[in-house]
């Protein structure tokens, strides 16, 4: 069985598909064009893609019918047709919990670094303008004690919901499709509507997998609602939120920071005014980027392509419906 790797991963995946015996294709450079790597699906079984530059629709699968089993090094699948490819009979695999520290470390040093200004100070000293002491400029405000609210309290929420309780204090309000009982046990939070998020919220911050109908929900409307003090974190997927209209939130102080390792669109350009605010912090999605959770990545996704080689069920699926009708 052939297996396309578009992207380096770490050796540790790497070893495994080797040791499983399947034969690994490897592009000969990085930045493959849309063509280039058509080319390279068309003559696989299998794939482990990383990153989302392309999208796993009817189309591809029209052109590629010999792809089999897909697994993503990643959690989020957006970037895929679920439905298509669940018609046609093709797991697709993904990496849960292996990133959920890493990702909520970020949105949680996001909060910080905005609630602090921490990247308009920090580009202060790099212009060696220091300036005089002035009681009054570019303050920053305090977490303790305020209201974290959560979109999406699955596991990277938890965690984040999790650090914000034990570090300052924050009370935990949470919207979902479906009620967290053990966040409610162990974090004393509160299941609230979306309209109960946006107005009550001094933090809130985004982790929910996005979906279609979740395109650009956080708009001007929205942060017309929200609390001026607030602080808009988003870790998750730059298509939550309309960042022409978060910047002009920011700008006519309708809001009062914002922290994304995301964008929109991504990559952004290095021109956007926002980049100039003095209450925002952006970084390059970089959510799983530490050793551990990028290994532990690289481990789930060569297992959900072996487990599918032996004829066994991938062991975390994105469509679990495909084996709904067969047995492993």
């Amino acid at each position: 069985m052939k297996v396309f790797i578009n992207k380096r991963i770490p050796e540790t995946g790497i070893k495994m598909l080797e040791e499983a015996g399947l034969e690994i294709l490897f592009p000969e450079k990085e930045n493959l064009s849309y063509e280039e790597w058509m080319s390279y699906c068309k003559n696989a079984d299998t794939l482990l893609n990383v990153g989302g530059d392309f999208r796993y629709d009817k189309n591809f699968f029209d052109a590629c019918p010999n792809i089999k089993a897909i697994a993503l090094y990643s959690v989020g699948f957006d970037h895929v047709d679920i439905k298509e490819a669940t018609q046609r009979n093709i797991p697709i695999g993904n990496t849960p919990d292996v990133l959920s520290r890493a990702t909520s470390d970020v949105a949680f040093l996001l909060m910080q670094a905005v609630a602090r200004r921490a990247s308009y100070n920090f580009q202060k000293v790099k212009e060696d303008n220091w300036g005089t002491f002035d009681p009054l400029h570019a303050l920053g405000q305090e977490l303790y004690g305020k209201t974290l609210g959560i979109f999406g309290l699955g596991r990277i929420g938890y965690e984040m919901a999790e650090k914000s309780k034990k570090a300052f204090g924050m009370n935990i309000i949470y919207h979902n499709r479906h009620s967290n009982k053990e966040a409610e046990k162990e974090l004393d939070a509160t299941y609230v509507s979306f309209d109960e998020l946006i107005h009550k919220s001094d933090v809130l911050s985004v982790h929910a997998n996005f979906t279609p109908e979740h395109k650009e929900l956080f708009n001007e409307s929205i942060f017309e609602q929200m609390k001026q003090n607030a602080i808009f974190i988003n870790t998750a997927r730059g298509g939550f939120h309309n960042q022409k209209d978060l910047y002009q939130a920011l700008v006519d102080k309708k809001i009062w920071g914002a922290g994304l390792d995301v964008t929109n669109p991504e990559p952004m350009s290095a021109d956007d005014p926002i980049l100039g605010l003095s209450s925002v912090c952006i970084l390059p999605h970089i959510g799983s980027a530490t050793v551990e959770a990028r290994n532990g990545m690289a481990r789930l996704a060569a297992g959900n392509i072996i487990a599918f080689s032996k004829n066994e069920k991938m062991t975390n699926c994105a469509n679990p419906d495909v084996y709904s009708d067969h047995s492993s």
